[in-house]
């Protein structure tokens, strides 16, 4: 079949940059994120997390092409955090989140094995 590998969707070449930011050149305090081997998950995530901080004036993601596996992100802020800073803590505080969802997983799932051992004699 022509279908690509599969791990071409996940696997970052050794040729790319995971992610690659570039300034724009006609909208003040914007840019534009070039993210490699991401998808609609990651993106919707990122632009979601972008839009909780007060800075952002506006946050989007696309992905030109199934085929080429990028997101582009671009952000805009009023000024106070440059584009790159409000990635930054966008992407903190993601995975502050992250690890706070595997905590309280991992402590339900000891609690359930707990009771499934039955008594200790």
């Amino acid at each position: 079949m022509n279908a690509p590998d599969r791990q071409e969707k996940f696997v970052v070449p050794d040729d790319l940059k995971k992610v690659v930011y570039k300034p724009d050149t006609k909208v003040a305090n914007a840019g534009t994120f070039v993210v490699q081997r991401e998808d609609h998950t990651v993106g919707n995530l990122v632009r979601m997390q972008l839009h909780r901080d007060k800075t952002v004036v506006f946050a989007g993601y696309r992905i030109p092409h199934p085929l080429e596996y990028q997101m582009v992100v671009k952000v805009q802020t009023n000024g106070k955090k440059t584009p790159i800073q409000t990635m930054q803590s966008a992407l903190q505080d993601l995975g502050d989140e992250v690890q706070d969802i595997r905590s309280k997983f991992q402590r339900e799932l000891e609690i359930e094995q707990g009771r499934h051992q039955g008594p200790q004699y």
